[in-house]
């Protein structure tokens, strides 16, 4: 039997579209469709898929109410639709939020230029969310069904993480002892799993966090304006996304715009940003290789670098040259990935020195950084 999955949609088009690929696969199977965020709930608690893939805009119960609701009662790994729009990207990250764990554009044609490379990477991304499992928090409330799309990000709850079952009192701290490097820049690279990854990691940096931060999240060019402003409101560093000519400033983050590569070159005290359009041939825009490459013939040694979750091995080869070039890499552990694919890339190859759950990183950041 294969990973099952619930399809839910308003749009019967799509629920049979989505099901039709989803049959393609033979280690995938449909368990069944569902109309409405409503219908939605009560399936899920029948029928106990292992992935859902879930619509955001739809009658009686919308999508992220479904993911509070859901994620509250029976947590189950979530894959969203969204259309690339201003307000199409403020619902996913809202749903992201909610607990939802990963998000594809709605329209196949802006998943991939290719039909059968659109259709693959959706089976791909279902089955990475099927193989993690999902833990249900002590007296998670849940709240009123009603509309979430014009919620504030400060009225969202927090997301379950797609990790193993564990206490507080049973994970071993996985904090890193500061090493007494001196360090002038931080990256971070990611992927699926990133925004709520991110998130967590940079709301607990305070303002006068001493280096750049440099951000390289896959995610479509609709999004990361308003993933930018989203973090820039719940953090105390500030956080832009990224323009050519920004010169770096310490306690800013800068993240790299979708569809396009970030690079450091010289200029100012810390460095200045380029952004271009890159190869058309690079499979990911941003690319953390991209990025963490110009930073490696640039700050070399003075660069610390994390991988987090995210599928894929993208950021392994840049990880590579920062190291040769002096430069302290990290990656994020295993159980708290929601996909372990970009940082195992990184363990495997013998790059990476620590290996860091996703609730220590914040901290092990700022006593590597000389914060803690």
């Amino acid at each position: 039997m294969g990973i099952k999955v619930l399809v839910v949609d308003d749009s019967s088009f799509f629920r049979r579209r989505v099901s039709e690929i989803v049959a393609r696969d033979p280690d995938l199977e449909v368990i069944g469709t569902a109309v409405n965020g409503a219908e939605a709930v009560k399936l899920v608690a029948e029928l106990k898929p292992q992935v859902i893939t879930m619509d955001i805009e739809m009658p009686v119960m919308d999508g992220i109410t479904a993911v509070r609701e859901i994620m509250a009662k029976n947590p189950t790994p979530i894959l969203m639709f969204s259309s690339l729009t201003h307000d199409g990207a403020k619902a996913t990250l809202d749903a992201l939020e909610a607990g939802a764990l990963d998000f594809l554009p709605k329209r196949f044609e802006d998943i991939a230029t290719n039909k059968d490379d659109a259709i693959l990477l959706l089976q791909q991304r279902i089955k990475a969310l099927g193989r993690r499992r999902l833990y249900k928090p002590i007296s998670r409330p849940v709240p009123a069904s009603s509309s979430t799309m014009a919620r504030s990000s400060s009225s969202v709850q927090q997301p379950l993480r797609a990790t193993k079952p564990a206490t507080p009192a049973s994970r071993a701290s996985s904090v890193v002892r500061a090493s007494g490097k001196k360090y002038k820049l931080l990256l971070i690279g990611t992927s699926t799993g990133g925004p709520v990854a991110l998130q967590k990691i940079l709301t607990k940096l305070p303002a006068n966090y001493p280096h750049p931060i440099l951000l390289i999240q896959h995610m479509p060019a609709a999004f990361t304006p308003a993933f930018a402003g989203r973090l820039n409101g719940l953090c105390k560093i500030e956080v832009k996304e990224a323009q050519s000519g920004d010169q770096l400033k310490p306690g800013t983050a800068y993240l790299a715009p979708g569809g396009m590569q970030m690079m450091l070159e010289r200029g100012g005290a810390h460095g200045r940003l380029k952004v271009l359009s890159g190869s058309a041939d690079m499979n990911y825009k941003p690319s953390v290789d991209i990025t963490f490459a110009s930073a490696s013939k640039l700050s070399g040694r003075d660069t610390l670098a994390v991988v987090l979750t995210g599928m894929g091995a993208d950021g392994r080869e840049g990880a590579r040259m920062l190291k040769s070039a002096g430069a302290t890499i990290w990656a994020q552990d295993e159980a708290s990935c929601v996909v372990y694919g970009m940082p195992q890339a990184v363990s495997a190859a013998g790059i990476s020195s620590q290996s860091i759950a996703l609730e220590d990183m914040a901290e092990s950041i700022l006593r590597e950084s000389g914060n803690g």
